[in-house]
């Protein structure tokens, strides 16, 4: 009686096996953000004060350090500022506020650059529509 012979195909799934583990890690890029668990609840910031970049309508970036907090400033100057904090205050938070109007890409892109500016964790600010009304 013939028996099928079953090596060659387990090698072949071998081979797969070891290509699928090694793209897998490449195919996912993005930025990498801590999300809460549980319900959303404010951020004690009573320790320290937070890093606040800001995106505004435009997509223009701001930073809530330095003399110039109303001037926009480009990427590599919020890098840069961002990585000074970090560097003597490593604890501090850093948080996003983009306008409603922004482009989703250009919060990415800020989120990014914090990230790159050796931010462990980035928050984003939002405010609750009771806020919005009063505000507004």
């Amino acid at each position: 009686m013939s028996e099928i012979n079953v090596v060659p195909y387990i090698d072949v799934m071998l081979v797969l096996l070891v290509i699928f583990m090694i793209t897998a890690p490449l195919l996912t890029q993005g930025v990498k953000v801590d999300l809460p668990q549980v319900a959303a609840e404010p951020v004690d910031t009573q320790q320290k004060e937070p890093l606040v970049a800001t995106v505004d309508a435009e997509g223009n970036f701001y930073l809530s350090v330095g003399d110039e907090q109303d001037q926009p400033i480009d990427p590599d100057t919020l890098v840069q500022r961002v990585a000074a904090v970090l560097r003597h205050q490593p604890q501090t938070p850093v948080l996003v506020r983009g306008d409603t109007r922004v482009d989703y890409g250009t919060v990415v892109n800020i989120m990014a650059l914090l990230q790159k500016a050796g931010a462990p964790s980035v928050g984003l600010i939002t405010e609750t529509p009771e806020q919005r009304k009063q505000g507004r």
